[in-house]
């Protein structure tokens, strides 16, 4: 029976990890697209996209200006 609650209990806890993992990508996706519009500062964007820090958005600015 422990077994068993053990194992149901790391099943949540992967597919939560899975979920997390899924609407981070998401988020960064959304900032991504609102760096390369231009139009928006970081702190705005950081507003409309809570799932990211704020050094995760300076990263991946960063990251976005170097490709352009």
């Amino acid at each position: 029976m422990m077994t068993l609650f053990d194992d149901e209990q790391i099943l949540k806890a992967y597919a939560k990890d899975i979920d997390d993992n899924a609407t981070h990508r998401e988020a960064k996706k959304t900032a991504e697209k609102l760096i390369r519009k231009g139009k928006m500062s970081l702190d705005e964007i950081a507003d409309c996209v809570p799932a990211l820090t704020f050094d995760e958005l300076k990263k991946l600015e960063s990251e976005v200006m170097q490709l352009a």
